[in-house]
């Protein structure tokens, strides 16, 4: 299509989905910080009103239920969570951690994939972190917003934007809409509101223009947020992870587990693979899929899809990068990698400070 408009969306660090999805990766990086590679962790969250519940199953995880307590405390208060109804010191804990099966161990301990599974990497040239637009946009505007709330007595944690882009022959031209909902505290919506449009005015600058529509917490209050609002549950924004859905998603969620899970690590492959076709001008926009077998080090299929030459991306792929589950993690040293927690928002691709955003091949 010659023009078009493009929707994403994202979160912020205080919704409570990615406040699950932080205390998993928090855990997953307690659990690999001693340095053991047969380390094995797979652990979910649940969020409601002054309540964690934790489940998952772990091998040679060696942190203790004290140790896990605190964490999860000391995770949430980070977030900014002392409100009535989610307060790090008063909240209950509830842990069902338990050990792994001895089953899925068979497919890990000599590191073959840690599950079946399909896992996409995307990226294309809309800006310099490589990602699409509408999602690049709505991870930058909440960001701005945790800005103004560490000065803010207005702004609280629990937040959501997006933002519609007008596209004209694949490029960029404008914003068309901007949503941005933000939690506040009582009586200072029209403040709430004066601060998101300021954070969206200073990312998204003249691509607004005097057709932008904007709606600002068009519901009005949203004074009760988080965890006390609504449940959190780790693995549901893998889109707001990923591509905001300009590309597709394998399915899988990344939280809360450890690096033999392909669908955390190569899914971090195909998106490392894909810049790096972009970055390196084989091609202006690549798509990624690979696919794997439970136990098995290879991988069962990889495709390519872009406006470059892609049998020719794909056998550059095959001869020079190890794609086995062991390939990755050693490519990016995934078991020494310990701030999953922190890069678990705003998206885990684009410019950060991540090995699987490297441009190089080597």
């Amino acid at each position: 299509m010659d023009k078009y408009i493009f929707t994403s969306e994202s979160v912020s660090d205080g919704h409570p989905d990615k406040v699950s999805d932080q205390i998993s990766d928090a855990l997953v990086d307690a659990g690999l910080a001693n340095g053991d590679r047969t380390t094995r962790v797979a652990i979910e969250t649940l969020v409601t009103t002054n309540h964690v519940t934790l489940a998952g199953e772990v091998k040679n995880f060696n942190v203790s239920k004290k140790e896990i307590d605190q964490i999860v405390r000391d995770k949430i208060k980070e977030i900014g969570y002392e409100q009535e109804g989610f307060h790090w010191d008063n909240l209950d804990i509830y842990n069902e951690i338990h050990s792994q099966s001895a089953d899925i161990a068979l497919g890990t301990d000599e590191f073959g994939a840690g599950d079946q599974g399909i896992m996409f990497g995307y990226a294309n040239r809309d800006n310099d972190a490589y990602l699409p637009a509408p999602i690049y946009y709505s991870h930058r505007i909440l960001e701005k917003l945790k800005e103004l709330r560490k000065n803010s007595p207005v702004l609280l944690p629990d937040a959501k934007s997006q933002v519609s882009v007008e596209y004209l022959g694949n490029r960029v031209q404008r914003i068309d809409q901007v949503v941005v909902s933000t939690q506040h505290t009582i009586g200072t919506c029209n403040q709430a509101r004066e601060l998101s449009k300021q954070a969206a005015m200073e990312v998204l600058g003249d691509l607004v223009d005097d057709r932008t529509v904007w709606h600002l917490n068009p519901t009005g209050n949203f004074e009760v947020g988080g965890p006390d609002g609504d449940t959190g549950l780790t693995g549901r924004k893998i889109i707001v992870d990923t591509y905001g859905g300009w590309a597709p998603h394998g399915g899988g969620a990344f939280s809360g587990k450890d690096p033999t899970k392909v669908d955390r690590s190569a899914a971090y492959m195909a998106r490392w693979l894909a810049k790096n076709v972009v970055a390196d001008e084989m091609a202006d926009w690549c798509q990624i899929q690979l696919s794997y077998a439970i136990g098995v080090k290879e991988p069962t299929s990889i495709y390519i899809e872009s406006n470059g030459h892609n049998r020719s991306i794909e056998r550059f792929i095959r001869e020079k990068i190890n794609l086995t589950p062991l390939g990755i993690i050693d490519r990016f040293d995934l078991f020494k990698y310990n701030n999953y927690s922190k890069n678990c928002v705003y998206g885990h691709f684009g410019n950060k400070d991540v090995p699987w955003e490297k441009i190089g091949w080597e």
